[in-house]
């Protein structure tokens, strides 16, 4: 019999990973199991350890191909055009709100069973998510340097504030405890920044621009 093809068994791996997306947002990480996955896939139980030793692999490899996506966004956006701070962040916020308005169930298994699981895989991976925040810290340094946002205020601080409002935006629409149109997403991008850049930005009588 001749062996799959490289593409073939990519194929069968990314059936493995969508069909756990949504088991993991249907039921829940933890009351799943693997045979869960093997038939939402289609696929024999068996083909599933091929590709993952369990679902905690599969989690963690969802988990990390959809974080490395948005902090390559992140970069994109802080040095691919000369755009004011605030003019970035609404950027970053609207590349995480999209990704939650195009993969809703791969963000809400991201957020619940990762990001705000403290004691298990937000632990985990503790490293990673830190990295956002130090990516949307570098965007507020640079209002902070050019006067444009408040120096009083720690650019970490002020990462930890932004991608916390975020967060909790994509968690009430997660559990339906606000509408979710498409209205209502993209007036999201644009509220999220006022609320938090009203807050950083610097007044005439402000402090001025930190040295470099």
């Amino acid at each position: 019999m001749a062996a799959s093809s490289p593409r073939a068994r990519g194929d069968k791996r990314r059936l493995i990973l969508d069909a756990a997306i949504r088991v993991f947002a249907r039921q829940g990480f933890h009351a799943c199991r693997v045979s869960d996955v093997a038939d939402e896939a289609g696929v024999a139980y068996g083909l599933v350890y091929h590709y993952f030793d369990s679902k905690e692999h599969m989690l963690n490899t969802l988990f990390t191909e959809r974080w490395q996506l948005m902090l390559d966004a992140i970069v994109a956006i802080d040095e691919g055009h000369d755009a004011s701070a605030r003019e970035k962040l609404r950027e970053v916020a609207s590349f995480i709100i999209d990704s939650y308005r195009h993969e809703p169930d791969l963000m809400k298994v991201i957020i619940v069973e990762v990001t705000r699981a403290a004691n298990s895989f937000g632990r985990e991976h503790l490293q990673k998510i830190d990295e956002a925040y130090a990516l949307i810290a570098r965007i507020v340094e640079s209002g902070r340097h050019d006067g444009s946002f408040k120096a009083d205020i720690s650019a970490q601080f002020a990462a930890m504030c932004f991608y916390g409002a975020i967060e909790q935006l994509l968690t009430a629409w997660i559990f339906d405890l606000m509408p979710r149109t498409d209205e209502e997403l993209e007036r999201a991008k644009s509220l999220v920044v006022e609320a938090i850049c009203g807050g950083l930005e610097a007044t005439p009588e402000s402090a001025p621009a930190i040295a470099r």
